[in-house]
């Protein structure tokens, strides 16, 4: 197994055609002394199913600002995963990431009624069982990559962390995390194609990594025959709205207590000046909103390898039945396990320290379930499921 010194640096490499996630070979291994900060919502699909997706979301993007604000550095790797998410802390920091998970937590349970697990697991243990973490980073854009993670380790530990291994304690009454930046104000992205489509696929049984490395890539291509390779957001951003239950989660998350009222006109001023903006197509100083909703579009993560793919995909039925029967084929044959959900609209939560910046990023999810559903498709099709339950 690899053995790399503990150190806070770390440079993962860049990859520029997502095709590349299912290489083993081109992620390295996260050094030594480094420890994983992961966190989920107990019974996400119950709380979907009461029409919560928004708060759910804003959940798991609530766990990778809070940490990334805490420790002042948004170059550390991490994953969203719909219902919670996960991010790769040095040890330097770990002390701090771990208050601001506590913060998170006991956050999520006083403002959004939702009850968070997490736990921060060293990657030492996840090696001593047999287990790797190993990092790549995509490029979306110009201005923004998003972690890509392989291995076997972060599965390991959701699953460990699922267990009530490793957990951390809330932090007390009242404490709040840091959500700067945190933003979840559009409203949710009708499909063009027919269906917004989320799914995962993780190695089978047969463990056959050739095997399941050719099924990604196949399924990589089936998605990119479609417009954009399947991108839920259009090219040149979605439609203007302001979401009311994006816009409560954002005050929840951003607003002090007593400064509801006046959080709520903030977002309401922004949001008019953007749209009077984009509709007459003047700039606010160095702010273009044109240019801020193509940004928007290309800094999206509509996909990503966390151990397996993960894509919320807008495709026509055709393209779906094609994917789909690929899928069955490489499932009976062993070398995979997969879920999949079908919804009409991608939901969209943010982190935009600040919009005159360039590199703002974009989390897509289902509207109406997404990875949660897809998690809980899987665990229905394949048990015993192991990392993937919501």
């Amino acid at each position: 197994m690899t053995q790399t010194l503990a150190t806070d640096a770390f440079d993962a490499p860049i990859l520029t055609q997502f095709e590349g996630v299912a290489d083993i070979g081109n992620y390295t291994p996260l050094p030594a002394g480094w420890v994983l900060a992961i966190a989920d919502i107990v019974d996400s699909t119950g709380a979907i199913a009461a029409g919560r997706y928004k708060d759910v979301n804003v959940a798991g993007t609530a766990v990778i600002s809070a940490i990334l604000n805490a420790l002042d550095r948004h170059d550390l790797p991490f994953v969203f995963g719909g219902d919670g998410a996960m991010v790769a802390v040095p040890p330097s920091a770990t002390s701090s990431a771990t208050k601001a998970l506590a913060a998170t937590q006991r956050w999520v349970g006083e403002e959004l009624g939702l009850t968070m697990r997490a736990a921060v697991i060293p990657v030492a243990d996840i090696r001593q069982a047999g287990q790797d973490v190993r990092v790549a980073r995509f490029q979306a854009s110009e201005y923004v990559t998003y972690a890509m993670f392989a291995g076997g380790g972060a599965s390991w530990a959701e699953a460990r962390m699922k267990e009530g291994l490793f957990a951390i304690t809330p932090a007390p009454a009242g404490t709040r995390p840091d959500l700067r930046g945190l933003s979840c104000r559009w409203n949710p992205i009708r499909s063009r194609h027919g269906l917004i489509v989320s799914i995962i696929t993780i190695p089978g049984d047969r463990d056959d990594g050739p095997a399941f490395r050719a099924l990604v890539t196949d399924i990589i291509a089936l998605a990119a025959g479609e417009e954009r390779e399947g991108h839920p957001v259009p090219e040149d951003g979605p439609q203007i709205g302001l979401s009311r239950a994006g816009v409560r989660s954002e005050i929840k998350a951003t607003a002090p207590g007593g400064m509801t009222w006046k959080r709520r006109l903030r977002i309401l001023a922004e949001h008019l000046l953007i749209v009077m903006l984009y509709r007459t197509g003047l700039n606010l100083g160095r702010f273009d909103a044109a240019r801020y909703k193509r940004d928007l579009a290309d800094n999206s993560d509509f996909r990503k390898f966390d151990d397996g793919l993960k894509m919320t995909i807008d495709v026509d039925a055709d393209r779906l039945r094609r994917i789909t029967e690929r899928l069955e084929t490489a499932s009976q044959a062993g070398i995979c396990r997969y879920g999949l959900h079908q919804q009409e609209s991608a939901l969209m939560t943010c982190l935009v320290p600040t919009p005159l910046q360039r590199d703002h990023m974009h989390f897509i999810d289902g509207a109406a379930g997404g990875y949660a559903a897809a998690a809980s498709a899987l665990k229905r099709k394949s048990q015993p499921a192991t990392a993937l339950t919501p």
